[in-house]
């Protein structure tokens, strides 16, 4: 056992599941994070790809000796939430994280309508829903604050406030049999209150929804009750609602095959060409969505050619919204029936306060360098609390501006290997004198400090000592198959430090580059001598600064002295990783493989820092009860 008997048994463990964990900077985070009393019990983390398992494997079962399970399954599938449940064996778990995939919300690159990572934050909804957690902490990037002018954060912000507490659900029933009912429309009351209970874990949905269309389809009667029979079975827009209701009844059935073509359209990379267009049109022709448009649209035309009553198709329209409404969404509805009933209207919002099991404020936007992190990464976090915790509004900053640690202080030691040469021990860098001012000893998380150490030095002898003894020191294996192979383990001093080998023509290019320290101003003298690059950036890190946002792509950097691009342990050093932290499987692959082998450069730049998510950690355990 690596585990420390004396740090374990003076502490109350927090049980903590990581979705989406990649290969596992909000685990580590985790891991180092502890106060007084409270430390994290790691139970299970989860992710689509193997390489993900294979990296989690070594570091948390093979090295520091954990019994914490991997659950390697694509969180969209209909088994997935059963089997993660029977993973956990009844355990309640205290906290949940998790990163879903950003690619499409990103500001860097091209956004892909409708592509199947737009999903994930619904299916990670769905297992907050079902475990209940203390808190959840949910990662992105800060284009999600943007995307669809904002509608998407105000969706996820009204999903999380829908979900609610079981056991409240029947006060707010009665109350709304007392105070609503008696002045509605029975046929809209029912709707609300059928949608009202589907909310509700352990009822039978499928009788509701199948109650809730009985009335809508006597509602469609009520529509077209003075429509000539000829006309009720033949006109289009009759048969517009008609059909967009058995559309959306059916709503199970839409969903795999939505699902099945939004997965087929990412496996086989439609994007930017002539298929795009047609392949969303058949995944938004059956959403909720587009459905609720074109019936809305046919129940006006009816209204409009035959005169009929116009509070049926008014009562029709909103019984059809309150259907694929969220609870908070009919909340404001029916707070909007009490705009003149202010003591009904103040009862009301009380009992939501007590209903609602998750409260959350504004997301937040961290920036990674503010926590000891030698880069400047921008994310946005939503923090949500079940509503017996305190509530989250901030992670507080562990380094002043002025103290920020620097690219030269991450990387200063690692400066021992050129074009395409490796290096397995610690060599005597090449230091720069006019850099050497920039170390400073430091805590952990960065703050400067007198007996403290280097960054570098952190990195070298890691940041869990005060935890965790190695049970077996760090390895790399290439494959899951060779895991269990011990002869295929390799052990060594300092692992994922290799460069790619260069041509002469792209290595005078990055020199050139560097020297100028900006792409941009080489571009001229790089025409001249003929080293033009169809490349669209490159960025020449500066040794005095943080360095920007680390992606998957290695050589969209430049080394500020050894002009090269970096290797897997230099971008891990500017994301917090400690060195025995070791990324497994292929270093790189080429093209769309990297998407479903996810390489060790892909590993590293999908990870959230482990500093700032050690400071998350540390907050939610100041706070939580």
């Amino acid at each position: 056992m690596a585990e420390k008997k004396e740090f374990v048994t003076s502490r109350n463990g927090i049980k903590y599941l990581d979705l989406f964990a990649g290969a596992g900077g909000f685990s580590e985070g985790f891991m180092q994070a502890y106060t007084d009393d409270k430390y994290y019990d790691f139970r299970l983390a989860s992710d689509i790809n193997e390489n993900c398992e294979l990296t989690h494997r070594v570091r948390y079962n093979k090295m520091l000796g954990l019994d914490t399970d991997f659950l390697c399954q694509d969180i969209m599938e209909d088994s997935f939430l059963p089997n993660l449940l029977h993973r956990l064996h009844g355990q309640e778990i205290d906290v949940i994280t998790g990163g879903p995939s950003c690619q499409s919300f990103s500001l860097a690159g091209r956004r892909k309508k409708l592509d199947k990572r737009d999903d994930l934050f619904y299916h990670y909804l769905k297992v907050i829903k079902a475990l209940r957690p203390k808190y959840f902490i949910m990662e992105n990037v800060k284009g999600i604050l943007t995307k669809d002018e904002g509608r998407i954060k105000e969706r996820i912000l009204r999903e999380i406030r829908s979900i609610v507490d079981d056991m409240e659900m029947g006060r707010l029933l009665a109350f709304l049999d007392d105070r609503l009912k008696p002045g509605m429309n029975s046929m809209l009351y029912s709707c609300i209150n059928m949608r009202l209970r589907m909310e509700v874990s352990d009822v039978d949905t499928e009788k509701l929804n199948e109650m809730y269309f009985m009335n809508l389809d006597q509602q469609l009667k009520n529509v077209t009750k003075h429509l000539p029979y000829s006309v009720s079975k033949s006109d289009v827009s009759v048969n517009t609602i008609r059909h967009g209701l058995l559309l959306l009844k059916d709503k199970k059935k839409r969903d795999e095959i939505r699902r099945q073509a939004i997965q087929l359209k990412t496996a086989c990379h439609i994007d930017n060409d002539m298929f795009v267009d047609d392949c969303n049109n058949i995944i938004e022709a059956i959403s909720d969505e587009k459905i609720l448009e074109n019936v809305m649209t046919a129940v006006d035309k009816v209204t409009e050619t035959d005169g009929g009553c116009k509070d049926d198709a008014c009562t029709l329209r909103k019984s059809l919204e309150i259907l694929v409404s969220t609870f908070d969404e009919c909340m404001d509805y029916v707070r909007e029936q009490f705009v003149n009933n202010c003591k009904a209207k103040s009862l009301l919002d009380n009992l939501l306060q007590e209903i609602r099991l998750y409260n959350i404020d504004a997301p937040l936007v961290l920036l990674s360098s503010d926590y000891g992190v030698p880069q400047n990464r921008e994310r946005v976090v939503f923090v949500g609390c079940r509503n017996d915790q305190e509530l989250i509004t901030e992670i507080p900053a562990t380094v002043k501006e002025e103290d920020k640690v620097k690219v030269y202080e991450a990387l200063w030691d690692l400066n021992t290997v050129g074009n395409g040469e490796s290096a397995t021990e610690y060599y005597a860098p090449t230091l720069i004198p006019e850099y050497e001012g920039t170390k400073k000893k430091r805590s952990v998380q960065g703050v400067p400090e007198e007996d403290g150490h280097l960054f570098s030095e952190w990195s070298r002898t890691g940041r869990l000592s005060h935890r965790f003894t190695f049970d077996e020191e760090p390895f790399y294996v290439m494959s899951m198959e060779e895991l269990n192979v011990q002869r295929k383990r390799k052990h060594m001093q300092l692992f994922n430090h290799q460069t790619s080998s260069q041509n002469e023509k792209v290595r005078e290019r990055l020199k050139i580059i560097a020297q100028y320290k900006d792409y941009d101003a080489a571009k001229e003298e790089l025409k001249a001598k003929g080293l033009e690059s169809q490349k669209r950036n490159y960025v020449v890190l500066n040794p005095l600064g943080q360095s920007p946002t680390v992606c998957t792509m290695p050589d969209d950097f430049i080394h500020y002295s050894a002009y090269r691009p970096l290797t897997v342990r230099e971008m891990a050093r500017l994301q917090s990783f400690d060195d025995s932290f070791v990324f497994q499987g292929k270093r790189q692959t080429g093209g769309n493989n990297r998407q479903k082998e996810i390489p060790q450069y892909t590993l590293v730049g999908n990870a959230v820092p482990p500093l700032m998510a050690r400071a998350i950690a540390n907050t939610v355990l100041k706070h939580i009860k």
